[in-house]
């Protein structure tokens, strides 16, 4: 049995991760702002700092795994609190945490994208670039800029749609940019991310503005599948992932949206490399 950390432990999809891995007999150490083993805000350094300090002192120095699954929506007033918090956090955790990886000899490592990441016309090029440049004071500001020269209507309906995308497009990259790289890839420490689609979370509701399950059909996006994911449709892949055996895959980005990103852009993947 294996000891596992998983962010976002206390609600939603992480809460189904602990679930997952608990019931397979392994050690979880949950981290969350609240109700959880660690309590930290990944929003800020000190918290980062804290959640890994606390994290290795709970686990005895050494990690089997790490699922970064704590993120916030676009429906967070505040667009450099979601960049924050949805790129920089896990991004740091990572990084602290893979020496502790390392050591369990088969590491794994599971970030939670989004498929708003490809689904999204909201892209800020700059945003993306200065997140995996690691400068978080100017990425900060300029996702309150951009966010304040939004068209209203787009403000009024989602407050940091842009810097949403943003970050989960920038960790996507970071993700297969880092997987790769001799230090995680050598030394048998596995990276890969998932990018749900529409799960019913509190997160996703709150986003939303809906207290009840929204008609698929009614949905912004298409829904393929007619029905929504829960949480425990990503939690699924999410242990697949942290599983030893899982030991040929890294830098893969799992679309688990129930089609929306397929049925919304059919031949974007596979690309074929040009000369």
């Amino acid at each position: 049995m294996g000891t596992y950390a998983v962010t976002g432990s206390a609600s939603g999809i992480g809460a189904a991760v602990v679930a997952n891995l608990t019931v397979a007999g392994h050690t979880v150490i949950g981290v969350d702002l609240h109700d959880a083993d660690v309590t930290a805000d990944p929003g800020t350094s000190d918290g980062r700092a804290n959640a890994v300090q606390d994290i290795l002192a709970n686990s005895g120095g050494t990690l089997d795994g790490v699922a970064a699954v704590a993120g916030v929506g676009p429906s967070v007033p505040d667009a450099a609190a979601v960049m924050s918090i949805n790129y920089f956090g896990p991004v740091a955790l990572l990084e602290a945490l893979r020496p502790a990886l390392e050591r369990s000899g088969a590491g794994r490592a599971v970030v939670i994208g989004s498929n708003s990441a490809t689904t999204v016309p909201l892209i800020d090029d700059r945003l993306v670039e200065l997140a995996l440049a690691g400068d978080e004071d100017a990425a900060r500001k300029h996702a309150r800029a951009a966010q304040n020269a939004m068209p209203r209507e787009v403000l009024d309906m989602a407050p940091s749609i842009s810097a949403y995308a943003s970050s989960k497009f920038a960790l996507a990259r970071w993700v297969r940019r880092t997987a790769v790289i001799p230090e995680w890839a050598r030394r048998g420490v596995l990276l890969n991310a998932i990018a749900p689609g529409a799960v019913l979370t509190p997160l996703m509701l709150g986003s939303t503005g809906n207290t009840t399950e929204p008609d698929a059909d009614e949905f912004p996006t298409p829904m393929p599948l007619g029905v929504f994911g829960h949480p425990e449709d990503i939690a699924f892949w999410v242990h697949q992932f942290l599983r030893p055996e899982a030991r040929y895959t890294t830098g893969a980005i799992l679309y688990v949206d129930g089609g929306t990103d397929a049925a919304m852009r059919p031949d974007a993947q596979p690309t074929a490399m040009t000369l």
